[in-house]
């Protein structure tokens, strides 16, 4: 069981992050100040400043930086955007502990430059990059300076959660979600654990897996919390992964469909990924288990019948995965060359040609008391 998310703890991080961005702003005025060109230092991000650390299994940032000026032709601009959300999280967010989405950052910054015909910001590409730049600047993660996605991931089983917004505090009954299940916030900080009765979590790459799972009422017939994430993870999906396999020790096994799209987004919640390598630390999950589906599913559950030709985006999809350093494990470079070699894949649901709960009756029970996943 965890601590208690108080008040105090959470007014204490809002202040925090106040102070770094009041730190960053005032080593800008100093520079002003010297006559010296103001800049920002920013984390490289991108493949060339990616590094894969199999100690730690997770995808991280280099120590490549790159310093953004004012007065500079090809930087003003983006540095202007970045100062603009800077003004923005401290005083209509922190300031009054309010949160905010990324398209709210958007209009509420966008506006034409008076005497010009220039707009700060075009499209809300130029914003949310511009938010990552700040988020890496001061070392820390969108959540905390209270921006917001829109929210993506369902999560149902035997566990009570406390939500805590400002004021207000919702205690939830994850087993008496109906039929559609809670809606994982985009923000996990501040949800506490209670009254932890799962002894592991399934997280599902599709809805469809989600509510047979649901349904066939898994979760409390095994004892655990089954999640899906509705395709590629977001970042409050993951983040909220990773917590109840660090915070709570339980075991988590992902299932996805038998193809390399499946398993690359296997890999993301696992590693990590390049795009978001600044991030691996609070939304990699190394504990996280492959449980399925694999090309050797498709034998052992004698599914041939009902796979699907692979695609030439899918077979370049693999030859790239097979060369990343997390595929390299001899396990995952069989099932990659298995699938390169057959040239088919396998959506989880064709496990419903055996019948609709086959894969709550039959399947999952198999390769859990078997052990029989993927690193």
């Amino acid at each position: 069981m965890v601590d208690n998310v108080s008040k105090e703890k959470m007014a204490a991080g809002r202040q925090e992050i106040i102070r770094r961005i009041v730190s960053l702003c005032g080593a800008i005025n100093v520079q002003i100040d010297k006559g010296a060109n103001p800049n920002i230092a920013i984390p490289v991000r991108g493949s060339r400043n990616v590094e894969f650390d199999a100690a730690g299994k997770k995808l991280v940032l280099g120590d490549k930086i790159a310093h953004r000026y004012l007065f500079n032709v090809g930087h003003a601009r983006k540095f202007m955007q970045t100062m603009l959300v800077a003004s923005y999280v401290k005083k209509d967010l922190l300031e009054d502990n309010l949160t905010a989405t990324l398209r709210d950052l958007y209009y509420a910054k966008k506006r034409t430059i008076a005497g010009t015909k220039e707009d700060t910001i075009d499209e809300q590409k130029e914003s949310d990059l511009a938010i990552v730049d700040f988020e890496v600047a001061l070392d820390t993660f969108r959540e905390k300076l209270h921006l917001r996605a829109e929210p993506k991931g369902r999560i149902a089983g035997e566990m009570v959660v406390v939500d805590r917004v400002r004021d207000k505090v919702d205690t939830i009954d994850l087993g008496h979600m109906g039929s559609g299940g809670w809606a994982v916030p985009s923000i996990v900080e501040q949800i506490e654990f209670k009254d932890v009765a799962a002894e592991y979590v399934l997280v599902a790459e599709k809805n469809a897996l989600f509510d047979r799972l649901n349904e066939d009422e898994y979760w409390k017939k095994n004892k655990c919390l089954v999640m899906t994430t509705a395709g590629q993870a977001a970042r409050g999906a993951r983040r909220l992964l990773q917590r109840l396999n660090e915070e709570l020790k339980l075991p988590c096994y992902a299932l996805t469909d038998a193809d390399p799209y499946g398993w690359y987004i296997y890999s993301t919640m696992k590693y990590g990924s390049m795009a978001l390598a600044h991030e691996s630390d609070r939304l990699g999950c190394p504990g996280l288990k492959f449980l399925g589906m694999s090309i050797s599913d498709i034998e052992h559950y004698d599914l041939s019948g009902v796979t699907i030709k692979a695609k030439e985006v899918d077979i370049k999809r693999a030859e790239e995965l097979r060369e990343y350093e997390w595929f390299k494990s001899k396990p995952w470079q069989y099932e990659i060359n298995k699938f390169l070699e057959k040239k088919i894949k396998a959506e989880i649901q064709a496990l419903s040609s055996k019948s609709l709960q086959y894969v709550s009756k039959t399947y999952l029970p198999e390769k859990i008391s078997g052990k029989d996943f993927l690193p």
